[in-house]
């Protein structure tokens, strides 16, 4: 478009574009269409894309959008064009879903594996900056399983599909308190443990005169101590 025809005021232009009014109708016509082809696409593959998205499906629906958008928009496409494209699409995800389910080597590149980032009320801090997982996002999501301390989880795993399944030990131990520094009232609530240490960085615990005091588990040499459950 020329710069000399851009103006300010051309209303028909900003809001209808270069098109003809009538092309609003097919607009309408060509989004049915497209949406119902869509529908077809979601229900082929499969209920998983209903649910908490891998990487993969992820990919697989930003896609989806870019697919769609142009056969429902632009009046010198044609529908087959967007619905072949969406098609392969289709069949690509249900092949590489196939491959994921024969090789395990796919499965993995594809969709991600598991990572356990909390061991018997420790955190595993590589793992966590191999997933870019921070202290605040962990804490969150265990304070959001009521858990108010680490004694009292056995193991976390952060799932494939970026969520969080959570397993209590029983009974509970003295660990690192997970409630939110900026609530002091409740944090000095909590009733301490004076016979046990926990470090502040992963919340490895030790007898309280233990020495030296730098962490075995992460090297870290700030200490305090471990908190009961409320």
């Amino acid at each position: 478009m020329k710069k000399e025809e851009i103006q300010i005021t051309d209303w028909q232009r900003i809001l209808l574009g270069q098109a003809p009014v009538e092309f609003l109708l097919e607009v309408v016509v060509r989004t049915l269409i497209i949406y119902l082809v869509l529908v077809l696409a979601m229900r082929v593959l499969g209920k998983r894309m209903n649910a908490q998205l891998s990487v993969a499906e992820l990919s697989v629906m930003i896609m989806l959008g870019g697919i769609v958008s142009v056969p429902m928009q632009v009046p010198n496409r044609g529908l087959l064009h967007g619905i072949l494209v969406l098609s392969c699409m289709v069949g690509m995800y249900r092949g590489i879903n196939w491959l994921a389910y024969r090789f395990r080597r796919v499965e993995q590149l594809t969709q991600g594996n598991l990572h356990i980032v909390v061991t018997d009320g420790v955190l595993d801090l590589e793992a966590m900056t191999r997933v870019r997982l921070s202290r605040q996002q962990l804490f969150a999501n265990l304070r959001a399983a009521e858990m108010q301390q680490l004694g009292q989880v056995k193991r976390v795993y952060m799932e494939a599909n970026g969520k969080f399944s959570i397993y209590p030990q029983e009974p509970p131990r003295p660990g690192l308190s997970l409630l939110p520094e900026k609530d002091p009232a409740i944090r000095q609530a909590e009733p301490e443990d004076s016979a046990v240490k926990v470090c502040l960085q992963c919340g490895h615990p030790e007898p309280a005169d233990h020495k030296p005091w730098q962490c075995p588990h992460c090297g870290h040499q700030h200490w305090t101590y471990g908190v009961h459950t409320l």
